[in-house]
């Protein structure tokens, strides 16, 4: 079981720890001192070596999780909340990937910058999202069953 928390704790720090810096801190510099030309490819970049990592991360986070609840037997709620809003994190990944992920990758090697721009606004959004669901998450794993 230590071994599966591990994985577990390897998993959202990964994926949470690098959406919080490529939101709170590469997003504000990128906008503010890099032109469009500069900034969309170097965000299809960065998403193009961090989602392969976050796909990891998933697979982590899933299967260790499923491994400690068949363990546990019935979770309590926390663990049910964590599964929940784990799983809308894998969703709303998933989307961000196969669509406007996707289509920024489209629109920067055309060099279409208003669409790549609109691709990535998108991805912005939805990543703001699963940031806020990843930290009450990891809050509510923390805090076990006071979260709840």
């Amino acid at each position: 079981m230590i071994f599966a928390k591990f994985l577990h704790i390897l998993g959202f720090i990964v994926w949470v720890g690098g959406m919080f810096f490529a939101y709170m801190a590469l997003r504000p510099v990128a906008a503010t001192r890099l032109s469009p030309e500069q900034r969309l490819p170097l965000w299809e970049g960065v998403f193009g070596k961090f989602f392969p990592w976050v796909w990891v991360a998933v697979g982590l986070l899933l299967g260790s999780g499923l491994f400690m609840m068949a363990k546990i037997g019935k979770p309590p709620v926390h663990v049910i909340t964590m599964f929940a809003s784990g799983s809308i994190m894998m969703v709303i990944f998933a989307y961000i990937v196969f669509s406007p992920y996707d289509e920024l990758r489209k629109t920067v090697a055309a060099h279409d910058w208003p669409a790549a721009g609109a691709a990535l606004g998108q991805i912005r959004k939805l990543i703001g999202i699963n940031l806020i669901l990843g930290l009450l998450t990891v809050a509510v794993g923390a805090l076990g069953p006071l979260a709840v």
